[in-house]
């Protein structure tokens, strides 16, 4: 995976382009494998080699994704990767248009969808889990009396402390350090409300 820093969105074509449900899921079939083909990712979202071959062009279109360096290939089959570490999306650069903000809420809607699919499928598959995972699985809800730049200030650190996990646990995988290793997913909200 290229080991560029997480890419910041902020054009509404780029947005447009990820805010496809099935873009969603081969972007993050694709960030979890590193590397993989479009059928190998087809296999993955029970979909059709062609129509994931035409959405990962789409997504490269944007620099989403690029074609990955494999020593060694036929070249029948091209290799994928992430062009970045990771993607984020603010809701200051789309917030000067109606089409932009209504656009950037319905991508994090999605995206949320998803989150909660794949707890669902967690929760669905639970006890076929070890006990050692079910111990280590988590869902948990934090409440606090923050101002902005007290809850800016927390998703840095928990974003620093996750990335200092993701990193370690990829070392140890590359290093053959694989026995027991799982993807994790990691779902955390901060958000204002009032009761």
């Amino acid at each position: 995976m290229a080991r560029d820093a997480s890419r910041r969105i902020s054009d509404l074509g780029t947005l447009k382009a990820f805010g496809h449900p099935l873009r969603m899921k081969l972007y993050r079939a694709l960030y979890i494998a590193r590397q993989a083909t479009a059928s190998q990712l087809a296999e993955q979202v029970d979909e059709a080699v062609s129509l994931v071959s035409y959405h990962l062009r789409k997504l490269a279109d944007h620099g989403l994704i690029e074609e990955a360096d494999r020593e060694g290939r036929d070249g029948r089959e091209r290799w994928w990767q992430p062009a970045s570490e990771g993607l984020r999306f603010h809701d200051a650069d789309f917030s000067d248009a109606p089409e932009k903000a209504a656009t950037h809420s319905a991508v994090s809607r999605l995206s949320f969808d998803q989150h909660v699919e794949m707890y669902h499928r967690h929760l669905d598959a639970y006890r076929s889990w070890s006990p050692e995972w079910r111990t280590a699985s988590f869902s948990s809800e934090y409440l606090a009396r923050l101002t902005a730049d007290e809850l800016a200030a927390l998703e840095r650190e928990m974003d620093a402390l996750i990335k200092r996990y993701e990193e370690q646990g990829r070392a140890r995988d590359e290093a053959g350090d694989v026995e027991n290793r799982e993807n994790v997913a990691l779902h955390l909200y901060g958000f204002p409300f009032r009761t």
